[in-house]
């Protein structure tokens, strides 16, 4: 290889080092920081932070993608890796550090005032703090976008998911919000009765539980942690794993399976591949193919009624003998389908319909067709179009995400497509995987992660999105695998 790629390999790595020791500030700030380091912290990562930036930005940094271009001595790794370094370098140079400082001034106000509103039920309290968020969205948008040459609400697309466009996500998330009411009307109607298990759960022993699940899916303690947060979340690094999850004794499912989502994220990030650790290649492939990670092993996997089978046996095992835990019991309780005005606690048929609003909305937003100060009444009409409700309150309503307030715009198509995803990745392993079930309710899923490994996770961020999507399933992203895996399960 030529030594400006050479350079360009050593730079990126010292710009990994630094990340990962942001992440792992960040983990310890969620899990055990004292409240008093608080201020002292937000300065160690703003120098970090900053460090990166100049280091991505710098002119030398530049020089050395020009002429790298030009070397001809380089693998398709090396030539996938150039090519995410050169977007990376071309997005952060982009944005002038007047906008970087004023939004971040921005979205850290509006967060602060937020979570007041939401504990309010205010939005003329965040008003003020959200249209600035939003008139500098919209500035970074169109700014970033003329310097990768998308549209603007494409460039915020692409900034969590590479190479995702509004004309890739657009009639997908349409033809969603055509097929999902009857499927959720019919979802709704076919609800069966279950009875609740007793409780308490001691939380020592459902973290063991979680321990030995974690332990059976293939996470490796000997690179990974599991501990608790207000949030759960997967952190870390790819060699240094943090997962946690929060603990309620009256509550054992909600615990369990925030656990199991975050475990399919854990093996993701375990299973990139090691050659290109501390390169841009070897990180995840954006927000989407993450999400289908997690998503595919709770709701694809642990949701089965294979699964459950299996999971029946454990809590008795863990607990005590309960009625409740009886397999079709679980299924019941874990299958109910409802609709509700909270996007989080929504259930996987329902749960697609919130992304659509928040698509919907935040696409008029950025492009001016919608005030800020109609928020509430458009989300209003947004959710009695697709849910056929309408909440109470604006705490119910458009202030329980912090999404917008944090400046995330274009995020949350992610989570959708992610299931999307999932479902798709299901179906393909299910033709190569005919006994999958009978490996399932065993509690074995070795051949499912060595098959994940082996299309997406030790694919890295070498091929493209679309091209990973194809590589992996037979074809590309469509609507249909969830539809299908949606009435199979909710009802037939």
């Amino acid at each position: 290889m030529g030594w400006r790629y050479a350079a360009l390999e050593e730079r990126f790595k010292r710009l990994s080092d630094l990340r990962d020791a942001i992440a792992i500030l960040h983990w310890d700030t969620a899990v055990c920081m004292p409240k008093g380091a608080s201020a002292a912290r937000g300065e160690q990562l703003a120098t970090l932070e900053r460090i990166a930036h100049d280091v991505l930005t710098a002119d030398e940094t530049g020089e050395l993608l020009a002429g790298a271009e030009a070397e001809n001595d380089l693998d398709p790794w090396q030539r996938a890796n150039l090519r995410e370094m050169g977007r990376r370098f071309r997005r952060a140079r982009a944005l002038e550090p007047r906008l970087v400082e004023a939004l971040a001034r921005a979205v850290n106000g509006c967060e602060m005032v937020w979570r007041e509103a939401r504990q309010r039920s205010d939005f003329a309290l965040l008003r003020p703090r959200l249209e600035e968020v939003v008139r500098l969205v919209q500035e970074v948008a169109r700014v970033t976008g003329a310097a990768l040459g998308l549209e603007p609400y494409d460039a915020l697309l692409d900034e969590h998911q590479p190479d995702l466009t509004d004309a890739l996500v657009a009639p997908l998330l349409d033809g969603l919000a055509a097929a999902l009411p009857p499927i959720l009307d019919a979802a709704v109607a076919n609800r069966r009765p279950a009875r609740l298990p007793a409780g308490p759960f001691p939380v020592e022993r459902q973290k063991a539980l979680a321990r030995r699940l974690m332990t059976r899916l293939g996470f490796d303690f000997g690179a990974g942690r599991l501990d608790e947060s207000a949030h759960p979340f997967c952190g870390g690094t790819p060699s240094d794993i943090r997962v946690t999850s929060r603990w309620r004794e009256d509550d054992v499912a909600s615990a369990l399976m925030a656990v199991l989502h975050e475990t399919g994220h854990a093996l993701y990030e375990a299973g990139l591949p090691r050659r290109w650790f501390g390169q841009p290649v070897g990180e995840a492939r954006g927000i989407v193919v993450h999400e289908s990670q997690s998503l595919f092993l709770e709701m694809q996997i642990c949701r089965s009624a294979a699964f459950v089978r299996f999971l029946a046996g454990e809590l008795n095992d863990t607990f005590g003998p309960d009625p409740a835990f009886a397999p079709d019991n679980l299924l019941a309780l874990w299958h109910r389908v409802d609709r509700g005005f909270i996007r989080v606690d929504a259930d996987e048929v329902s749960y697609p319909l919130h992304v659509i609003l928040r698509w919907r909305l935040e696409k008029a937003l950025l492009a001016g067709d919608l005030a800020v100060a109609d928020l509430p009444s458009a989300w209003n009409e947004g959710m009695q179009d697709l849910l056929g409700i309408v909440p109470p309150d604006d705490a119910r309503g458009c202030l329980q995400d912090i999404h917008w307030p944090a400046g995330a715009f274009g995020y949350f198509p992610c989570y959708t497509l992610g299931a999307l995803l999932a479902a798709q990745l299901h179906a393909a392993i299910r033709a190569d995987l005919p006994d999958l079930d009978a490996t399932i309710a065993r509690g074995e899923i070795d051949p499912v992660l060595k098959w994940l490994r082996s299309r997406v996770h030790e694919r890295g961020s070498q091929p493209r999105l679309a091209e990973l999507i194809v590589e992996a399933t037979g074809g590309p992203l469509v609507v249909e695998p969830m539809l299908d895996h949606l009435r199979e399960r909710y009802v037939t």
